[in-house]
């Protein structure tokens, strides 16, 4: 037998960075390095895993919608173990949000073929976390969310899902959708083998053509949800100093009380 298995990833502007909108409030992705996501990262981690456990054939593909730069998310994923990948560009993407979002990656999903997809629980720049739950709706699979501990057999995958006060085990027949948190296990560091290997692996580039979507069913235009308004946050001020000389822990607890701290 053989398992598909398709690991949605995205590139995110480096949250160490200096990050801002742009003058169409979206977010500002080319006056900032990006990167792989760091929670997609378990999701490719856990996928390899399963590949790693299984006696069944397992291909793992590695999928992310967004601009050229976004190859590098790829190829950080292949140089982890993934065996190749897709990219979805296309200039009227610009401004897409989650509910866009999904379309594309459905879309491209059913064009690649898969039997399990594998999400992370948020992306590291939006971090709304609806993506697989809206990807396996529009795929008519069922969806095992928010999962720390993941696995398939026998056509089932099962996993574990950790709770304030509870853990469930939980499963579904496949095709499934699931999706990962940053508790399903740390992501493996690449290797200079891998990294190599990476560069000769198969990076397959569509366009919302090959997908039969409509540009106005995606970007700003298409989007269900924008952003009106925006303020930068304003710059640091200095600090209070509070010099001891004999009054030191009256100026302090004034200081705390007025910034309602006490």
């Amino acid at each position: 037998m053989s398992l598909r298995i398709v690991v949605t990833v995205k590139y995110v502007p480096d949250a160490t960075g200096d990050r801002h909108f742009a003058d169409d409030l979206t977010v500002d992705r080319d006056d900032v390095d990006g990167l792989l996501s760091e929670l997609d990262e378990y999701a490719v981690e856990q996928a390899l895993q399963i590949s790693e456990n299984s006696d069944d054939d397992v291909e793992v593909t590695v999928l992310t919608v967004g601009p050229e730069d976004a190859k590098d998310a790829l190829r950080k994923a292949l140089s982890m173990g993934a065996d190749k990948a897709i990219h979805v560009e296309d200039d009227d993407l610009h401004g897409t949000d989650a509910i866009g979002t999904s379309l594309v990656l459905a879309k491209a999903i059913e064009k690649a073929g898969y039997d399990l997809v594998v999400s992370g629980m948020a992306s590291t720049d939006g971090t709304m976390g609806v993506v697989p739950a809206l990807v396996a709706e529009r795929l008519g699979v069922p969806q095992v969310s928010l999962l720390s501990e993941v696995s398939v057999e026998d056509g089932i995958v099962k996993g574990r899902r950790d709770g304030d006060t509870a853990s469930e085990q939980l499963e579904a027949s496949l095709p499934a959708v699931v999706s990962v948190t940053d508790q399903s296990g740390e992501a493996r560091y690449p290797s200079f083998k891998g990294i190599m290997a990476a560069k000769k692996k198969p990076v397959q580039s569509w366009d919302l053509s090959d997908l039969d979507i409509e540009a106005d069913e995606v970007g700003l235009e298409g989007a269900w949800t924008k952003v009106e308004s925006a303020t930068a946050r304003p710059a640091r001020t200095a600090g209070t100093i509070v010099k001891d000389e004999g009054e030191g822990g009256k100026q302090l607890a004034e200081f705390l009380a007025g910034q309602k701290f006490i």
